[in-house]
């Protein structure tokens, strides 16, 4: 074991995670290094007063990218991870209290469609389809394709132009539909990976395909049993993972990652490198200035972030079982809102939510007659300056009372435990620059080759994996950002 060369990879977030598994059947002796005392990163858990809330990712897209890792350990993911499908996949409400079950039945989906706009029918017919050809390239043929030359750029303009990659994910669904309400439930999507619908590329339009395509699914007992599968095929592959290993730096000699040194003062020597801590993070702040061509400060400060979260977990000693597994609470305002968000930096009193209830699927997550709870609000991040310790409290009783007046009747009578996260908790917790909840920011100028590539610009032996890197965030993203390690770190077998 101790001959094979070694990789070392910071962090244990699904990108972390994938990216052992796949070093490990490619012949590396690997090491995971966690700042957390467990492993997960945005994927981590909370346990507390009998409830299990999943810190972050919440569904499951494109289940065959986790099965892959599990085939490549010789081993079934069903046999340590039941998928759940969801149907419907998410119920959209809208203010006015009408609400859309949105899935992937096209019969149902068309009568849904009816019910706010009989014209319309046609046209989502139509995106549908479009989508769909998105998809197949955008995800299907280049969503594992290192973008490491301009040239690369240069390869895919014509389908770019083609796909109309240059309007933006709202502006691609107006085009099929009129009714305002259809064009939000069906241009929110770039929210799911950070990106402001008005300004994320009509690329992005991939997303609603991709459900289509593999299903929504939920994993029972939490996205934590996941991270718990993967962690132990890392094991199974000889691998470590040790928590409560903050890395402080990247070691570089001559150009090349060497290694890393932690917190503690530990140095650890490597063959290689794999970073799944925040892209801008690991340029900024784990690498010397001068070791840095492409990725300098001025870059990483004038880049645009995505939005941060402001996330409350709950638990009800009651059950709410009228209440959908995932619903979208749209609030007043639409552009207006999204444009405080990320543009003006702004805390809007108006919001719009997304409350996950896995208990209604799942009664593992909480005691017996009780429900577990989650609740999402995009928040401007960190550039925005607000001072989340003197406002988190009132911002959760906002919200608990919109929950209140829509959904949840008598919530705040039934709340049994507690906890919230700020902006500051993830860039505190989990190192992500600025607060940023998915990293850069999805536009067309910051995707692809135009993103932090998978193999380093600055530094050999290096490579970047997650949210941050090529091809971005969602759980698709995040794996298939290790999948293209396969294809730009070297094998094992050349540091024989």
């Amino acid at each position: 074991m101790e001959a094979r060369p070694h990789a070392v990879v910071i962090g244990s977030g699904f990108g972390g995670l994938a990216a052992a598994v796949r070093l490990g059947a490619r012949g590396y002796r690997v090491t995971i290094l966690e700042k957390l005392d467990a492993p997960g990163g945005r994927a981590s858990v909370h346990r507390q007063d009998g409830f299990t809330f999943d810190a972050g990712p919440t569904i499951v897209t494109a289940p065959f990218l986790f099965e892959e890792l599990w085939r490549l350990c010789g081993r079934e993911m069903s046999d340590d991870v039941e998928l759940r499908p969801m149907r419907p996949f998410y119920r959209i409400r809208f203010h006015d209290g009408a609400t859309l079950d949105y899935s992937d039945d096209p019969v149902a989906m068309r009568a849904e469609i009816a019910r706010f706009s009989p014209k319309d029918v046609d046209g989502f017919e139509r995106f549908m389809r479009m989508s769909d050809e998105i998809r197949r390239i955008g995800f299907d043929r280049l969503g594992d394709e290192p973008f490491s030359s301009p040239l690369d750029m240069a390869r895919i303009a014509g389908e770019l132009l083609r796909l109309q990659g240059y309007r933006s994910v709202y502006g691609l669904v107006s085009r099929y539909f009129s009714d305002e309400r259809l064009r939000t439930a069906f241009s929110f999507h770039p929210l799911l990976i950070g990106g402001n619908p008005f300004r994320a590329s009509a690329i992005y339009c991939l997303i609603t395909s991709l459900e289509k395509r593999w299903g929504v699914h939920y994993a029972m007992g939490g996205t934590g049993r996941l991270v718990e599968g993967l962690a132990n095929l890392v094991r199974g592959q000889g691998g470590e993972l040790r928590c409560n290993c903050e890395v402080a730096e990247i070691l570089v000699e001559n150009g090349a990652a060497t290694g890393v040194r932690l917190a503690s003062g530990e140095t650890i020597s490597a063959r290689i490198v794999v970073s799944n801590a925040d892209a801008a993070w690991t340029y900024r702040h784990l690498l010397p200035a001068v070791a840095r061509r492409r990725w300098s400060d001025g870059k990483i400060e004038r880049s645009r972030y995505s939005m941060g979260l402001f996330l409350w977990y709950f638990g009800t000693r009651r059950r709410y079982d009228e209440v959908a597994h995932h619903t979208i609470l749209l609030g007043p305002r639409y552009r207006g809102l999204l444009r405080d968000i990320f543009d003006r930096k702004q805390l809007a009193q108006d919001f719009s939510l997304y409350l996950h209830r896995p208990s209604a699927t799942d009664p593992s997550v909480a005691p017996l007659g009780c429900d577990a709870f989650y609740v999402l609000s995009p928040v401007p991040n960190l550039a925005g300056g607000q001072d989340w310790p003197a406002i988190a409290e009132d911002y959760r009783r906002a919200i608990a009372a919109a929950l209140e007046q829509s959904i949840l009747p008598g919530l705040s009578s039934q709340i049994v435990t507690q906890r919230i996260a700020t902006p500051i908790d993830f860039r505190e917790r989990l190192l992500a620059f600025r607060g940023a909840a998915f990293s850069l920011e999805p536009t067309l100028t910051q995707s692809a080759w135009f993103r932090p590539h998978n193999a380093s610009e600055d530094i050999r032996n290096l490579f970047l994996v997650g949210a941050g890197t090529h091809p971005g965030a969602g759980l698709p993203g995040v794996l298939s950002s290790a999948r293209i390690l396969d294809k730009v770190a070297p094998d094992a077998s050349i540091f024989a």
